[in-house]
């Protein structure tokens, strides 16, 4: 632990910026975060949390979402026909990349394009409904997508899409890759803040220096931030204690609950407290023996420690939640009741899967994130309690970029994994939608590989409907089923917790990227 940190303060003090000076003169520190970074910088190639650091930061899309509110952000409005196909955006005037090129709209056209092509996480929420010809630059102001079906969630989803400069990704494409190698490590954004690639290293290190020429100005914030630092620390006792010495500003949002009041006690730090919509699952492999039968699934639901979790682990600051989508948002069935821990019942059920021939006898792994301590702690506890109803875990520590990577097909995603399914657009389509309709298998939202015709067909009902309360019951019917076949264990709706320097002002929080948008924090002496 003293070794990362040492580590750590070696790293920052190296910085040309951070030179020691006379005292008189001695500049401010940057902001460091000590948040998980992704492997990639490419907008369109991930589709994760740590990738909405980049999104929010490096880029601008057509919308984004302050708050849980979508407000117009590239575009200037936009409208829609009757039947929901065909969708309109006027661009503002003056946006620039950070070259110093003008935005147009064949640059939200080429993004498109590309995204489509590369066929990675982000274009799950478009490629069913959009083909690449259906976007179109009538002028260089307008843009126009022509669905291919309707597709209620769309303006929702558009903040998912970064706008890239297409002359400059063109001019590093290589071998007709959409230049996703040169991408990886650089920038090709409008946002409010730029990527340094000269001090970049993938996961390890990231900085982003003010755009002073982003379109939306400066005048909201007298002191913004000139840079930012990322520089991750893995394991939670360390970059806790890193906040607590001040060598960094914030920690990830993932602030153990036993470590909060520590936090709060120290002059440096304070705890950001955020409601959310995060929802804690583990997930179990619906095609992999033993989860391929429902009372093996119904024993691992009952032998959860729902309360024991979350009300000591956690010290009741979540929210049980009973099924896939969070507790806040519409399309819930009013009268859904979340699974009870009870090891009679969760007995009873192992004890029928194995009459059926459920190889509950061989030993299960659960895949952990091991630098995520409520992971590790909820794993154990559901270790020992299988351990009463005859049920062997095999705990495996894995990072996200391992495990997610792993889902691509059922034979390699593990019987069971831990995660949060966060909020990346406001719409149930962005749970239950993307992670219960099989036309989404070899994602990791959809990785417990669960499939039932009559649950895909509500689901693209439902995202095909443009009548509100139409969506809300069947999105309602679709979840009383999913719940009833328990292909996952749902655990709570997560209230954030991030560790932060007391010296950080401006912070918003935001359920869509976990509050980590810059352009409006300052920072006190």
């Amino acid at each position: 632990m003293r070794l990362g940190a040492a580590l750590l303060a070696a790293a920052l003090l190296a910085a040309p910026s951070l030179a020691p000076v006379p005292a008189a003169a001695q500049p401010q520190r940057p902001m460091v975060w000590g948040d998980t970074l992704v492997g990639t910088l490419d907008p369109h190639a991930v589709f994760d949390v740590p990738s909405q650091f980049i999104l929010l930061n490096a880029y601008d899309g057509l919308y984004r979402y302050q708050g849980t509110e979508l407000v117009p952000w590239l575009a200037e409005k936009h409208s829609t026909t009757p039947d929901g196909l065909t969708w309109e955006f006027t661009l503002k005037e003056g946006v620039k990349f950070h070259d110093g090129s003008a935005m147009t709209a064949a640059d939200v056209v080429y993004s498109f394009h590309r995204l489509l092509a590369l066929g990675r996480a982000p274009a799950a929420a478009f490629a069913p409904v959009l083909k690449p010809e259906g976007v179109t630059a009538p002028d260089a102001r307008t843009v126009r997508f022509v669905l291919t079906t309707a597709y209620a969630p769309f303006l929702s989803a558009l903040p998912l899409v970064a706008i890239v400069n297409q002359k400059l990704v063109e001019a590093n494409a290589a071998s007709n890759d959409w230049g996703a190698a040169w991408l990886a490590a650089n920038d090709a954004g409008s946002g409010a803040y730029q990527v340094d690639a000269t001090t970049y290293r993938a996961r390890t290190a990231l900085d982003l220096n003010r755009f002073p020429d982003h379109f939306l100005g400066w005048s909201h914030n007298r002191r913004p931030l000139e840079q930012s630092r990322s520089r991750p620390i893995m394991e939670t006792s360390t970059r806790v204690l890193a906040l607590l010495r001040g060598e960094i500003d914030a920690g990830d949002s993932y602030l153990p609950t036993d470590q909060v009041e520590r936090v709060e006690r120290n002059a440096r730090t304070r705890v950001q407290r955020d409601e959310t919509m995060r929802v804690f699952t583990i997930r179990m492999n619906n095609r992999k023996p033993p989860f391929d039968n429902l009372d093996a699934r119904l024993c691992f639901a009952h032998a959860f420690n729902y309360e024991g979790f979350n009300n000591v682990i956690l010290k009741g600051l979540v929210a049980r939640n009973a099924g896939p989508n969070p507790n806040n948002l519409w399309g819930n069935p009013p009268d859904l009741a979340p699974y009870a821990f009870d090891l009679a019942k969760a007995k009873e059920h192992c004890d029928r899967a194995r009459a059926a021939g459920a190889p509950l006898g061989r030993e299960i792994e659960i895949h952990i994130q091991s630098e995520l301590e409520q992971t590790v702690q909820a794993a154990q506890m559901f270790q020992a309690d299988l351990r009463k109803v005859g049920v062997t875990l095999k705990i495996v520590p894995n990072t996200w970029v391992n495990i997610t990577g792993s889902t691509g097909r059922p034979e390699t995603t593990p019987d069971t994994w831990i995660h949060w399914v966060s909020s990346y657009f406001i719409d149930p389509e962005n749970w239950i939608g993307q992670m219960y309709d099989s036309r989404f298998h070899g994602t990791w939202k959809a990785s417990s590989w669960y499939s039932n015709p009559e649950v895909d067909a509500l689901l693209t009902k439902a995202r095909g409907s443009l009548d509100q309360a139409e969506r809300t019951r069947l999105y309602q019917e679709a979840t009383r089923i999913v719940v009833r076949e328990s292909p996952d264990i749902w655990v709570y709706n997560t209230v954030n917790l991030r560790g932060m320097s007391r010296r950080v002002q401006g912070y918003n929080f935001s359920p869509v990227g976990s509050g980590g948008e810059l352009r409006t924090i300052w920072l006190e002496n």
